[in-house]
């Protein structure tokens, strides 16, 4: 298998989860698509914990959603939410830049903006760099620890949903859930509980530093796979973990693709059978949201059902995959359509 370096680590297989957002996506799977490197498709989603016994408590929670190489099986309603989300992002924003200015911090919403970037919501991460670019504090880390950490006097939330509602989603459009960083949590074990019986597939327990600390023994209490990541913000600070600096074992890949193919070959089947069902440019678009399959050198474009056949499917599914009873009336019908096109 060939792999790229990033930094002075060789990475083979790499996950996206761009917070609240996919649009990084295509660009990245054609820049991996060159390298030799596999791209799972993902997004870390904000969301709230709030228990039922404790109206108005809520603490913040990341949820890692994975995908297959065809994405969600129901973006628009998954996008709808990441939407939502980012939206609240400006509004939360503007909160804390309201509360900093009174903490006597005052911060340029322009300036947060333009190191965001243009169309990104801006983010407490984007806040951070411009305390630290005004000489408030010294460093990233010093910016959340005395301002914008989730206890700090200048934080604030926005229109997160329930972990539980999040979760949920993920099984619905067809991914895995995986609880990321719970090491940053109040109370751990009871939001393990409570996204368990919501559907949650894993949780991260492997550190960049090698600690699993209790959260491995977590994991099997509530028999969730065990994952691990970087959790690269491209920061650019000396103290960040660099892309593939948390080595998984080779089985820990091979357990989360165990879990994972049935339910991306669900979603696929389902993007799939909605093409040769109604072969719109609509349709046809859904499968390809997130690049072209590996097998295609992207010369012509992908336009009809013998594309889908000839390159998609042999690119995305295994030899398994392939003999699946239930994706044989999904290849039926596009080797159908393709004979009319």
């Amino acid at each position: 298998m060939y792999s790229m370096p990033i930094g002075l680590i060789l990475v083979k297989v790499l996950a996206l989860t761009d917070h609240d957002t996919m649009a990084g996506i295509p660009e990245a799977m054609s820049a991996a698509h060159k390298c030799g490197i596999r791209i799972i498709p993902g997004v870390e989603i904000s969301a709230l914990h709030s228990p039922r016994e404790i109206p108005g408590a809520g603490e913040p929670v990341h949820i890692l959603a994975y995908y297959g190489m065809c994405g969600p099986s129901r973006f628009d309603e998954l996008d709808s939410m990441l939407l939502n989300i980012r939206n609240g992002r400006y509004l939360r924003a503007k909160n804390m830049l309201a509360k900093l200015n009174s903490l006597k911090v005052p911060i340029k919403w322009e300036r947060v903006t333009k190191i965001a970037g243009e169309g990104v919501a801006p983010g407490r991460l984007h806040i951070a760099r411009a305390l630290v670019e005004a000489g408030y504090v010294d460093n990233v880390r010093q910016a959340f620890n005395k301002y914008l950490g989730d206890d700090g006097p200048a934080y604030a939330t926005g229109s997160e949903p329930f972990t539980e509602t999040v979760v949920q989603m993920i099984s619905r459009t067809g991914g895995i859930s995986a609880l990321a960083h719970p090491w940053s949590l109040k109370n751990p074990d009871a939001i393990i509980w409570s996204l368990k019986g919501a559907g949650l597939h894993a949780m991260e327990v492997y550190r960049s530093d090698g600690k699993v600390d209790g959260f491995s023994q977590l994991a099997e209490k509530y028999g969730l796979l065990k994952l691990g990541g970087s959790d690269f913000h491209g920061k650019g600070t000396k103290d960040e973990t660099d892309v593939g600096a948390v080595k998984l074992a080779i089985t820990t890949l091979s357990s989360f693709l165990e879990m994972a193919r049935p339910i991306w070959c669900s979603a696929m089947k389902d993007i799939l059978l909605k093409f040769a069902e109604e072969p719109s440019a609509a349709n046809l678009g859904k499968i390809l949201k997130f690049g072209q399959p590996a097998n295609s050198d992207g010369s012509a474009p992908i336009d009809s059902g013998t594309d889908v056949v000839n390159l998609c499917l042999s690119s995305w599914l295994s030899y398994d995959d392939m003999e699946d009873v239930e994706l044989e009336e999904v290849r039926s019908k596009l080797v159908c359509y393709a004979a009319k096109t």
